[in-house]
């Protein structure tokens, strides 16, 4: 009998993208997959059965089409963490570093009530930039964080162990080893 794929098995890597010694992990296979894209987003949702979760928030970009469907599956609101400027009203902002240099991430100040539940999604944990920035911003809004559910982590880059130091709950669908 075949092996039943894993998640992992639909994601592809291209070799030295964007920069030469990087290995890519490509989700975009994943998504366009309608059994894998289901299987990652079932997968992401199991964790949190019974939960309360008022509002699930997705980071740019690729959060954006996981925290759609997850938020869609839990009958929840959307809320997208940006890069600064692309948000049409009253934001507040997080600066995080970055390999070479610094970003920052935007959330309007009005989308999170203090006190919601919140699950906080993405395609890729690698060093938690981008992440711990958006856990800053939704407590800084009164937000309670329930979790953090990722399709790949890359544990050599440590984001797990930064979010984890943070007091989150993490939860990954499958790991790569490498950069």
């Amino acid at each position: 009998m075949p092996k039943k794929p894993a998640v992992k098995d639909y994601i592809r890597t291209i070799v030295d993208f964007p920069h030469e010694g990087i290995m890519f992990r490509d989700v975009t296979t994943l998504f366009a997959d309608p059994r894998g894209f289901r299987m990652a987003v079932d997968q992401m949702l199991h964790p949190y059965a019974g939960e309360q979760i008022d509002k699930v928030v997705g980071l740019e970009a690729r959060g954006f089409i996981l925290g759609g469907a997850i938020a869609h599956q839990l009958g929840t609101g959307f809320v997208p963490i940006r890069k600064k400027g692309k948000l049409p009203g009253t934001t507040i902002s997080q600066e995080y570093k970055l390999e070479y240099g610094e970003a920052i991430v935007e959330i309007h100040d009005d989308a999170i009530k203090p006190g919601e539940k919140i699950l906080v999604v993405d395609d890729l944990l690698a060093t938690g930039g981008t992440a711990g920035a958006g856990i800053k911003l939704i407590e800084r809004l009164g937000g309670e964080i329930i979790s953090c559910a990722f399709i790949v982590d890359l544990p050599e880059l440590g984001g797990r162990k930064l979010l984890e130091e943070m007091g989150m709950d993490v939860h990954v669908l499958c790991e790569f080893e490498g950069l």
